[in-house]
């Protein structure tokens, strides 16, 4: 019997010891899997992430994309878009109802300088240049904004090139212009007198100031205009400040360009100069036909005189 007791008890102690053992072994195992779990979420959430971040970028270009086109005149506050004015509610609201009844009717415009096709000689394809400078090779040069040193630059770089090329053909010249800088529009008559090839002026708008100036100084015979244009002819202006010595110098210097614009204008139109003096004091409007009369063009245009151009 006592050994049969001492078995038993050997035999409890031996499963005490292997419960312990398999509940240590379930512990360990079940943090084992705990961290593994974890480490599988925390990957697949990285990979899951980096999947997400090319939608993510996508998402904020075209939220961006979709700020930049606000109009201009909403001012913005830390991200809070202030109320518009009456006026320009209004306005928005009827252009969102014109633009939504006429939606598949109406094809706007684009923006900016109109380009079209021109196939270099020798080349297989065509390319998209902006149409003034198609016309330039055409030898059609268009003066049609204020006369400054940068657009001056421009029309004589252009002339220099075309009489390089070619000076037996006339480059033509249309006017549209206000006017603008005297020494700048010197600089264009200068060139005009240069080069070899004769250059034919066209008025059509407004040929102003300095520009009525270009028009008159183009070839003999070939300084013309369209029906409804208008020239306006008057002395230069300017202005100076600083001290008195300065402001004389100045002033020596504008007499004697105008003194000099006196002499030219009355060599080109065969006017007197005192006649010239006279109407150059105050802005003189003429039109196209009162300009031919006065000797600052030489015809008018008409519609059946395309042909008379070349």
């Amino acid at each position: 019997e006592g050994w049969k007791e001492e078995e038993v008890d050997r035999s409890n102690r031996w499963k005490k010891e292997e419960w312990k053992n398999t509940e240590t072994t379930t512990t360990a195992t079940a943090q084992s899997n705990t961290i593994q779990y974890n480490q599988y979420y925390k990957l697949r959430t990285h990979t899951t992430m980096i999947r997400l971040l090319p939608i993510l970028a996508l998402l904020s270009t075209i939220l961006d994309g979709a700020n930049a086109y606000a109009p201009s005149f909403v001012p913005r506050n830390n991200g809070i878009v202030s109320s518009m004015p009456k006026a320009v509610q209004a306005l928005a609201k009827n252009q969102a109802v014109r633009s939504h009844e006429n939606k598949n009717s109406i094809k706007m415009m684009p923006i900016g300088v109109p380009k079209v096709a021109y196939r270099v000689p020798g080349s297989q394809s065509a390319d998209w240049v902006d149409i003034y400078n198609r016309l330039y090779r055409e030898r059609i040069i268009f003066l049609g904004s204020e006369i400054d040193d940068e657009l001056a630059n421009q029309v004589i770089g252009v002339m220099l090139y075309l009489d390089s090329e070619d000076s037996d053909k006339p480059i033509y010249l249309y006017i549209n212009s206000p006017g603008g800088s005297v020494i700048s529009g010197l600089a264009i008559y200068d060139c005009m007198q240069h080069i070899e090839s004769e250059v034919i002026t066209i008025n059509l708008g407004l040929a102003a100031s300095m520009a009525s100036f270009i028009l008159t100084a183009g070839s003999k015979g070939k300084r013309l205009a369209l029906p409804s244009s208008r020239v306006m002819i008057h002395q230069p202006m300017g202005g100076a400040r600083g001290q008195a010595e300065d402001i004389k110098v100045e002033a020596r210097q504008i007499m004697r360009i105008r003194d000099n614009l006196v002499k030219m204008y009355s060599m080109m139109t065969g006017q007197t100069q005192d006649q010239i003096v006279k109407d150059l004091d105050r802005d003189n409007y003429l039109s196209a036909q009162e300009a031919v009369e006065y000797g600052l063009i030489d015809r008018v245009l008409e519609s059946d005189d395309d042909s008379s151009m070349g």
